[in-house]
């Protein structure tokens, strides 16, 4: 999860790189700024075994339930189309499918949008780890984790993931 508006392609693009390596899909909002980044790099590398999978939003435009111009972005290759809005963490928003759907919740700097899927997973009990703006943790729960690296999240996202399935975390 991430902001729409910037790329902040120094942690989204070593990270959908590293994500590609695991035995995962990437799941992610569809849009532009992190969203992109992550998914270009995710689907860039050869032999990955996971997806690119979108949760888009609904549009105002006519025609029907689309999300418009910016979505899905080029590398969305599972476009789940939504009747949900963009934002925030009310009932007929989104980041509750975002939330739900995923195994773990990556959460790179944004605005409003990934402050709500952080306070989803929270909420939900979704695995989290904050990546990158660590004050964001400052007003959360200790039990939400923080990681400075791309190795700390990998090592984060293999830990969790190992939990779930109740097997040894997968090799490197």
């Amino acid at each position: 999860m991430g902001a729409g508006a910037h790329a902040h392609e120094h942690l989204a693009v070593p990270l959908g790189r590293r994500l590609a390596r695991l035995d995962v899909h990437l799941l992610t909002g569809g849009g532009t700024g992190v969203m992109t980044s992550v998914s270009r790099a995710f689907a860039e590398v050869e032999d990955r075994a996971g997806l690119v999978i979108g949760i888009l939003p609904l549009a105002e435009a006519a025609g029907g339930p689309t999300a418009g111009g910016d979505y899905p972005n080029p590398w969305v290759e599972v476009p789940v189309r939504t009747h949900m809005g963009k934002l925030g963490a009310d009932a007929f928003s989104r980041n509750h499918i975002n939330v739900l759907t995923s195994d773990v919740v990556v959460a790179l700097p944004g605005s409003s949008g990934t402050a709500s899927e952080v306070a989803l997973s929270i909420r939900y009990g979704r695995p989290l780890v904050l990546f990158g703006d660590l004050d964001r943790a400052r007003d959360l729960p200790d039990t939400v984790a923080t990681a400075a690296s791309v190795d700390e999240v990998i090592a984060f996202v293999r830990d969790a993931l190992s939990r779930l399935d109740g097997s040894a975390p997968p090799p490197p």
